[in-house]
């Protein structure tokens, strides 16, 4: 018996691998002779690049950057241990390890001030390395900045009407005259890259990045209006630009609008391509390869919900399995609601691990031992099941 078990993370608890194992250890008590896979798994977020790091014996990667306040930031990314399905190396990058909301003090969010030019000078340590593909991850920025910042630390002169380099931060964004990439790193061209999005936001507007994204980063509705009008004002500068490098008319794309215009930025000025985070992921870790001969495949998260069916692990990981007819099961920490859709999806089953009614601080300092009873559980139900055929 085969058993691929490719759970995501559990946050604020267990890392994906720790679930993975806690999930073994419950079902070695019942199939102690079972051929066991483990996946790491993550949709793209937090977590991505430890996941893809275990799941491929990959190593971390920590670099000092510049963090969205311009202070240094103990940042990091991840190398994956084996190459892609083009024989290339590749890094996993988070943007917001680098320019993560988390990273700036309450009192002090500013999305006018606040930069992503961390995340270039991640992306530059990772081409020194000789990578050749990087997988971007979006989400949790502080930044407005539309990838301004990170594209400067990449080499980019971004000029006001002057000829002097403008500031960083999303409200310099309207001061822009003129931008050269012809200082970009010199690696970047033979470089793919791939961003995990799974926003469909454009970069301006009603559902633009300011608007949407931007009161959650400290802006306030005055605030919003200038980011607004700073995005736009820049992209018209980089549609005026006569470069081969640069991709015109993103701003109206789905995604351009993610972590305060990263995808907009990526997209017209790195020749990226936004795909859903969970898609990325089980691409690069050849899902399909482990599961088309199992026998049961289990996944899982910290929470199954009604929202689990757009683009979360458990249900990239249920579409790989149903390719070839493996059942699936679902294990969380806890199950909100309309957590039954992804059953109506095909999933077989769902299983909290809560015991009981529990502080949360007992709940998340118990969730290994609670997920390995859970898991032994449902092994020894699955049990029955193959002793009646």
């Amino acid at each position: 018996m085969k058993i691929v078990i490719a759970p995501d993370s559990f946050k604020e608890s267990l890392s994906a691998l720790e679930v993975a194992n806690a999930i073994e250890q419950g079902f070695k008590h019942v199939f102690p002779k079972a051929e066991y896979c483990k996946v790491p798994m993550a949709d793209g977020g937090e977590g991505t690049v430890q996941a893809m790091v275990d799941a491929t014996d990959g190593k971390i990667v920590t670099c000092r950057v510049t963090g969205p306040l311009g202070e240094p930031v103990e940042a990091f990314y991840g190398i994956l241990g084996q190459p892609d399905t083009n024989s290339r190396r590749t890094a996993v990058i988070e943007m917001a390890a680098a320019s993560g909301l988390h990273l700036v003090p309450t009192t002090q969010r500013n999305p006018l001030l606040t930069t992503s030019f961390g995340v270039g000078e991640l992306i530059a340590d990772a081409l020194n390395n000789g990578i050749k593909h990087i997988i971007l991850g979006l989400g949790g920025s502080a930044t407005n900045d539309a990838g301004a910042g990170m594209i400067q630390a990449l080499g980019a002169k971004l000029t006001d009407i002057n000829g002097h380099n403008i500031a960083l931060g999303g409200a310099a964004l309207a001061t822009l005259h003129n931008v050269d990439l012809e200082l970009l790193h010199p690696n970047i061209n033979e470089c793919t890259i791939d961003v995990a999005c799974d926003v469909d936001n454009p970069l301006c507007g009603p559902r633009g990045a300011s608007a949407i994204f931007g009161p959650q980063k400290g802006a306030s509705s005055d605030m919003v209006e200038q980011l607004d009008q700073a995005l736009a004002h820049f992209a018209n500068v980089i549609n005026r630009q006569d470069s081969p490098h640069i991709k015109l008319s993103c701003e109206h794309q789905a995604g351009a609008g993610a972590a305060g215009g990263m995808g907009f930025g990526v997209m017209a000025l790195l020749a990226a391509t936004l795909k859903p985070g969970v898609d990325i992921v089980t691409e690069t870790v050849q899902l399909a390869k482990h599961c088309q001969d199992a026998d049961l495949v289990i996944t899982g998260e910290g929470r199954l919900d009604g929202q689990t069916v757009f683009g979360k692990t458990p249900m990239g990981v249920l579409n790989v399995a149903k390719r070839y007819n493996v059942p699936v099961i679902g294990i969380a920490g806890c199950l909100g609601d309309d957590a039954g859709a992804i059953v109506q999806q095909g999933m077989t089953a769902i299983f909290p691990i809560i015991p009981s009614l529990q502080p949360l601080e007992q709940v998340l300092a118990e969730a290994q031992t609670n997920l390995t009873h859970t898991a032994q559980s449902i092994a020894a139900v699955w049990s029955l099941s193959l002793k009646r055929i």
